[in-house]
């Protein structure tokens, strides 16, 4: 049996907004986009994520001039229901790491916006960074771009420098 695996896309600044994700210990709106466990694309992406998590921890370490916002996007389940969220900030630990939910959860109950949660490597599913105002890594956020109307997905890549 398959089920839909929520993929959180933190993407709009939320400046000018009045809403409670505006108090979010993160920067970013919400964007919920739903992909079925085993998307190809998605898994693809996920994939190139994990081949380069060890260059993007040691870069996080020790940030060149111009790299800002180092995030992790981890997976949270709650029973039978998985989703993935932005972790900013995030530290090493002993057993993993622990950082900020920077996202609103949709499906899972076990985890609200702004806490601390902890993880471990197997729960990491994307990374990202900013460098000189242009996005580095979020590689399953261009997936996500595929399913946003043309003029959405252009506006966001212009907006935070996406170049996928």
């Amino acid at each position: 049996m398959t089920f839909a695996v929520r993929a959180m896309l933190c993407l709009a600044l939320v400046l000018c907004s009045g809403t409670a994700r505006a108090q979010a210990t993160d920067p970013y709106d919400d964007r919920v986009t739903i992909f079925a466990t085993g998307d190809p694309e998605m898994a693809a992406a996920t994939e190139q994520a994990l081949a380069s998590l060890d260059e993007f921890l040691k870069l996080a370490e020790a940030p060149p001039p111009g790299a800002s916002r180092f995030k992790l996007k981890v997976k949270v389940k709650d029973g039978n229901v998985t989703e993935h969220f932005w972790v900013v900030p995030f530290r090493r630990t002993e057993t993993g790491f622990v950082g900020i939910l920077s996202n609103q959860p949709a499906e899972v109950h076990n985890v609200v916006l702004g806490q601390n949660i902890e993880f471990t490597r197997d729960d990491i599913s994307d990374w990202g960074y900013t460098r000189d105002g242009h996005q580095v890594g979020s590689f399953t956020v261009c997936v996500m771009f595929k399913k946003m109307s043309k003029e959405e997905a252009d506006h966001l890549r212009t907006k935070f420098g996406f170049d996928c």
